[in-house]
């Protein structure tokens, strides 16, 4: 046994030392800054551990998320024109100041703030109808979740272009339906009035069947009994809807609410293909705005910027979330 004094061998582990400890023996001094070395020691064999399984995924978030953000917040500063990478310089705020008086920028936010003010009620009305449809148990339920869901599976791109061909003024499919009931072309798309409501149509078709599913399984989330129970005491299939369902899926409309909120600030696609920012700038989107000015006319100071902006805005918007969803909890 080691006495008082004497130093401990080395080569004790660190199970040998924590036995001494829980059988009631004290540890002299050397023997316990052995213990906090090889407890040290081993601890730090663990984290390393840890940090090595997490390695890949940090590294991916500095390459793709860390490091594309720190680039961002430093183009925003300078006049980076992407022909003449090299010329590059600082400018400080010349670039925000800029944008305080660029009317198409403020264009851009005033188009998306009106297709995120559609997009909400059109989208999520058409999700909880479907979400009724097939929630009730009758044949061809499946169809109707097939045929509500297949959109969400497709490319947006190839939508957009479908949509582009359907809602064609000269040739397009809906317009030759109203024409078969004896009401004028429609100008869908060319027309700064109804450019926006086409597109909102098109993405509120797109994304509803996502949202179906959310819905419906909020709604199989009810239990039955609930719903018995009310109709001993009466109540309608309204009643049902207005005071049962709807209470009970407050959770799940409320994380479709911002979700969808947040999917709608970044529309981009549909535009792009569908109407290319036009008739008049009358759909052109913050997220489209930066790309064309980026990519298009090559300003990719300016274009980062605008960037920087937006994605304060969505990180303001993601915030509320956050304590929406903590606060509904």
């Amino acid at each position: 046994m080691t006495q008082k004094g004497d130093k401990p061998n080395s080569g004790m582990s660190l199970q040998a030392l924590s036995g001494c400890q829980s059988v009631g023996r004290t540890l002299n001094p050397n023997e316990r800054e052995l213990f906090m070395k090889q407890k040290k020691r081993q601890k730090l064999k663990e984290n390393l551990l840890g940090y090595g399984f997490l390695s890949p995924a940090l590294i991916l978030l500095l390459v793709f998320l860390v490091i594309p953000v720190g680039m961002v917040v430093y183009y925003a500063f300078t006049d980076y024109y992407l022909l003449t990478p090299d010329a590059r310089k600082f400018i400080g705020f010349d670039n925000f100041i800029r944008l305080a008086k660029d009317p198409t920028f403020f264009k851009s936010v005033l188009n998306t703030a009106q297709f995120v003010v559609w997009i909400i009620p059109v989208q999520l009305g058409a999700a909880l109808g479907m979400a009724l449809i097939v929630n009730k148990k009758r044949k061809g339920n499946m169809f109707f979740k097939v045929a509500f869901f297949a959109p969400v599976v497709m490319s947006l791109v190839v939508i957009s272009i479908l949509w582009l061909y359907l809602l064609n003024p000269n040739n397009g499919l809906l317009n030759a339906l109203l024409d078969k009931v004896g009401i004028a072309a429609q100008p869908f798309l060319r027309s700064p009035k109804q450019a926006m409501y086409a597109i909102v149509f098109v993405s509120a078709w797109q994304g509803a069947g996502y949202q179906m599913l959310l819905f419906l399984g909020g709604m199989q989330n009810i239990p039955q009994d609930v719903y018995e129970a009310a109709e001993l005491d009466g109540f309608s299939k309204w009643e049902q809807f207005r005071y049962i369902t709807m209470p009970l899926l407050k959770p799940t409309a409320l994380f479709v609410l911002l979700t969808t909120l947040i999917s709608a600030f970044k529309l981009i696609v549909q535009p792009m293909v569908m109407t290319q920012g036009g008739p008049m700038n009358s759909t052109i989107t913050m997220v489209y705005y930066i790309y064309q000015q980026g990519f298009t006319d090559r300003l990719v100071g300016y274009s980062s910027s605008i960037a920087l902006v937006f994605t304060t805005l969505i990180g303001m918007i993601s915030l509320v979330q956050r304590r929406v969803l903590k606060e509904d909890e």
